[in-house]
């Protein structure tokens, strides 16, 4: 088995990761070190702040109603809609005032290790470029609408905050296990693609869904996709789709819920008794499951995205 030590000086350092320990292979670009951080924020454009804006005004005639209170509150504590993308230095500031969090710029994608000991010391890394016209609708690499707009504003809740740096805490243990993908999993179905039931009602606080324009209507009125209530052994057991609409969405009853459900839960004991791969597929239900919607799965069954199905 890896041993993987715990960082020193509660995650001060990032400590290499042993050979055995299965991580994706991505090459670190020559203006950063090891910790991926770019020098600065780069400037944007005026062209590509017109980007932001419409972007930002197309999810605001979505969100209304469908989005989670915290996420609107801290849409406004954060002033993200004051016009084009957003300086990192002012939202850092004021999520220190909150929360105590910072937003750091990063080129890509970064490897899972760095990520998680960002995360541990409550720094979310937020991609330094913004899509095209050309992919305004659909982009496959997280840019900075979607890092910024989707996740920074939880970022002010207190609770929210907390299950996020117990996440990047949590990826050391994984690292141990080479459960990886299931941790991944884990962050896959709350963080990015999450539902949360408010006042008796499902909405939505995953920074996928919150980002995307059909997904925010399909996630919560779409007959197609799975509602489960959030069960993290289950949940960490089941594949999920990247490209595509999500045949099944988890709901947590809050975030204090979901804070509870991962901080006290055994890891060590879970991660011994996984597979390597994945039990459930991305469209089942089973047997333990609290189903608050069955899915009819039409818009896979047509093909998804790639057969132009419609969200249904």
């Amino acid at each position: 088995m890896a041993t993987l030590a715990q960082p020193p000086g509660e995650f001060a350092a990032i400590p290499q990761v042993p050979a055995d320990v299965f991580t994706a292979p991505l090459k670190r670009p020559p203006q950063v070190g090891e910790d991926w951080l770019e020098p600065r924020q780069r400037e944007y454009s005026s062209d590509e702040d017109v980007v932001w804006n419409e972007l930002f005004a197309r999810q605001m005639e979505i969100l209304p109603g469908r989005a989670c209170g915290a996420f609107m509150a801290g849409l406004q504590k954060l002033h993200l809609g004051s016009g084009g993308v957003p300086d990192f230095a002012r939202l850092s500031e004021s999520l220190a005032r909150l929360t105590g969090w910072s937003v750091v710029p990063v080129p890509m994608l970064i490897p899972d290790h760095v990520f998680f000991w960002h995360l541990a010391n409550r720094r979310f890394p937020a991609g330094n470029f913004i899509r095209t016209r050309e992919t305004f609708d659909y982009i496959q690499e997280p840019d900075v609408f979607h890092d910024v707009f989707g996740h920074v504003p939880l970022l002010t809740d207190p609770v929210f905050a907390d299950y996020m740096q117990e996440y990047g805490k949590a990826g050391w243990k994984a690292m141990r296990y080479n459960r990886l993908k299931a941790l991944g999993a884990l962050y896959w179905y709350t963080v990015e693609f999450g539902l949360i039931e408010e006042a008796g009602e499902l909405r939505i606080y995953g920074a996928g869904i919150l980002s995307g324009p059909r997904e925010a209507i399909f996630a919560l009125e779409g007959q197609s996709p799975n509602r489960i209530m959030l069960n993290v052994d289950r949940v960490m057991r089941t594949d999920y789709v990247i490209d595509d609409l999500q045949p099944t969405y988890f709901v947590i009853e809050s975030f204090a819920d979901l804070y509870h459900q991962t901080v006290e839960r055994d890891f060590d004991r879970l991660y011994r008794s996984l597979n390597p791969g994945f039990t459930y597929a991305n469209s089942a239900v089973i047997e333990v499951d609290d189903v608050l919607h069955r899915g009819t799965q039409e818009y896979h069954l047509r093909g998804g995205r790639g057969s132009d199905a419609t969200p249904a």
